[in-house]
């Protein structure tokens, strides 16, 4: 199902929210990664809902970055691969998005058989089912993820996924520490896929806040060093690879053992722009 036609405004109740604004600077950024003709990843409703939003886009978030788009694919690209594998697994499992905002990723991995559930704050979820057209399956939550309340809505004894895209390195680490406690607790087979940052991605964003104003991310609170991740110590250390922006595991919460799903890192943003460069290179005849 595509998104509907025809221009929509943004609703003015919810536009001043840094949430619903978070929710649509990550929506643009797949979009403008998949308008490109060499695109890593088909987002066809990303891109049919920015253009059917009367939103400054450019103008409020800064000229277009194929940095930024890129990074974002990526991880996209990675929860996607982790929902693709499960659902093959467990055809009638369920996929828990929290903190889902704008994703649409029910659209690129649904296998017309499963059970999504999306949970978010109720602004959220507001804008969700004002910008999007209802996915037959998918359940929404207006409640925060840190609120033990949404688990309840998880049918228990299902095979369950949960994904965490961009979301847990802006809660306080208590709270991430009480979340996955929490899931381990009533969904014992259940598997977590998020995102974690390093420490310096902190240091980084405070740079940019000095910059002229704009749109601004909120604040990253949880992140995590080479040889740390959570306050378990079954957990998994992430390693020692220097230079990394941005990582996406696999947490099993069973004995909460953790499998790196993807590594992002600066060179994942210039390869794309160096490889045409290195492909005529290799192609020239010797002297």
């Amino acid at each position: 199902m595509s998104a509907a036609e025809g221009r929509t405004d943004l609703p003015g109740d919810l536009a001043p929210s840094a949430l619903p604004e978070t929710a649509l600077w990550i929506l643009y950024q797949r979009a403008l990664e998949a308008r490109r003709p060499d695109a890593l990843l088909h987002d066809p409703e990303a891109v049919a809902l920015v253009d059917r939003l009367d939103f400054p886009f450019e103008q409020r978030f800064g000229p277009n970055s194929a940095a930024f788009a890129r990074i974002q694919a990526l991880r996209a690209l990675a929860f996607d691969g982790e929902v693709v594998d499960f659902l093959t697994r467990c055809p009638r499992g369920t996929v828990v998005c929290l903190g889902e905002g704008l994703e649409t990723q029910y659209w690129r991995t649904d296998n017309g058989r499963a059970q999504w559930l999306g949970v978010d704050l109720p602004e959220g979820v507001a804008l969700r089912e004002r910008l999007l057209p209802p996915a037959p399956r998918h359940r929404q939550v207006a409640c925060s993820v840190t609120d033990p309340a949404w688990l309840d809505e998880v049918e228990l004894g299902q095979e369950t996924l949960i994904t965490a895209q961009g979301l847990l390195m802006y809660l306080e680490p208590g709270e991430v520490y009480a979340l996955v406690a929490a899931c381990a607790a009533r969904l014992p087979r259940a598997t977590f896929v998020f995102d974690v940052v390093p420490h310096w991605m902190t240091r980084l964003q405070r740079a940019g806040e000095k910059r002229p104003k704009g749109y601004r991310a909120p604040t990253m609170r949880w992140t995590t060093g080479p040889y740390s991740l959570l306050a378990d110590a079954r957990t998994v250390p992430l390693g020692s690879r220097r230079a990394w922006m941005q990582r996406v595991l696999a947490l099993d919460l069973p004995d909460r053992r953790a499998r790196l799903v993807r590594s992002l890192g600066p060179l994942d943003l210039i390869r794309p722009a160096v490889a045409p460069t290195l492909r005529s290179l290799l192609r020239r005849p010797a002297d």
